[in-house]
């Protein structure tokens, strides 16, 4: 009876941090693990992020497993059958309705994990992240290091000019810094 019980018990896992601190590894490392467990997998991420591959999750190390790419967080509802465990990745990407998308996927007794930036270039929480969070039975924020002291990052700077909230980019045009680094470079960008 408890066995059964457990098996039905969906939740909802958040994985944050700024560019370049592991999300995407830990998503991928989780949903390999569940594969390795013979549980069924689905995994989805924004159709618009195409950095690495159109049809899969990659990260920075170039560790990758395949993924349907969608335009809408409903989509995932109507992709997902008999899943068992469901990842997104770049969930800052959606738009807000990924919350209850998440929440109607762990009511049916799915394990969802999630991975986003919790913040966007200018230190703003983003998109439905922090809504994400709220929700989750666990959150893990993950760090970046610091390229500039070599400290905890927790702030995706961004290298280019422009105030666009999305642009996808690597170390072109983003860098992990801790809080005094990045609140450094931003004054003394403004100051130019």
């Amino acid at each position: 009876m408890f066995l059964e019980y457990a098996k039905k018990s969906g939740r909802i896992e958040v994985i944050c941090g700024s560019m370049f601190s592991g999300k995407t590894e830990e998503l991928i490392r989780r949903l390999k693990r569940a594969q390795f467990a013979n549980l069924k997998v689905e995994i989805y991420k924004p159709a618009v992020d195409v950095r690495y591959s159109e049809d899969q999750v990659v990260s920075h190390d170039a560790h990758s497993i395949p993924s349907t790419p969608v335009d809408s967080p409903a989509s995932m509802l109507l992709l997902t059958s008999d899943a068992d465990v469901v990842g997104i990745d770049e969930a800052q990407f959606f738009d807000d309705t990924i919350v209850e998308v998440a929440q109607t996927l762990a009511d049916r007794g799915i394990r969802v994990i999630i991975a986003g930036l919790d913040t966007d270039f200018s230190g703003k929480p983003f998109g439905p992240m922090p809504a994400l969070m709220a929700v989750a039975e666990d959150v893990q924020k993950v760090h970046a290091i610091c390229v500039k002291c070599g400290d905890l990052a927790n702030r995706s700077h961004r290298l280019t000019s422009g105030d666009q909230l999305v642009m996808l980019g690597e170390k072109d045009v983003y860098e992990p810094l801790c809080r005094h680094c990045y609140n450094k470079a931003v004054t003394s960008s403004d100051g130019d």
